[in-house]
């Protein structure tokens, strides 16, 4: 292999390097994106678990409330 084929290889070695570098980057900054959605999708679920017992909780409040006045 003579000097200037050497030289190619060398660049496209480090031109492989960096674009490695690039989309290891991207795929890093991907997965934080998944994680936060995941984060937030776990707390609508929390928050739609607790809505039917606030529901329930304001019907009877509110039933006994009618009764006290009318009863």
């Amino acid at each position: 292999m003579d000097a200037q084929t050497s030289r190619r290889v060398d660049a496209e070695i480090a031109k492989l390097i960096a674009e490695s570098s690039k989309l290891n980057a991207e795929s890093h900054k991907f997965n934080a994106e998944v994680a936060k959605l995941i984060a937030e999708a776990t707390k609508f679920h929390r928050e739609r678990a607790w809505y039917p017992v606030v529901l329930m909780t304001t019907a009877v409040g509110a039933t006994a409330a009618v009764v006290k006045l009318f009863f």
